[in-house]
């Protein structure tokens, strides 16, 4: 069962410290396990483009899309037996302690809801 994590960045928290929790351990366990697909860091939020379509139009607007005090500030796409394995991999990430970690399920084209 495949999850994307989206890992939300809260400016208000305490920033992020390698030292005390290095991602790349977290990599490195998720890899070796199968788990860990791809992920990647979001470039910052002022780099942000929102493409619309409107009447035939297509509008871009620079910037996020809503001012937001959370930010998403990066992904992962992982491959889970279940909902329960996807949560204590996650639980772990290393931003989980200064913002959060959205997960949701991957809902394939050719499954029915």
């Amino acid at each position: 069962m495949q999850f994307i994590s989206l890992v939300i960045e809260d400016p208000s928290a305490e920033p992020y410290d390698p030292a005390l929790d290095n991602i790349q351990d977290w990599v490195r366990e998720g890899t070796e396990r199968g788990i860990l697909l791809r992920g990647d860091r979001l470039r910052p939020v002022a780099e942000a483009q929102v493409v619309a379509r409107r009447d035939g139009e297509v509008l871009v607007t620079q910037g996020p899309f809503a001012e937001l005090t959370e930010l998403v500030a990066g992904y992962d796409v992982l491959e889970c037996t279940d909902l329960d394995e996807a949560i204590e991999f996650v639980a772990r990430h290393p931003m989980a302690r200064f913002g959060a970690i959205e997960l949701r399920p991957v809902w394939p084209f050719d499954e029915e809801a």
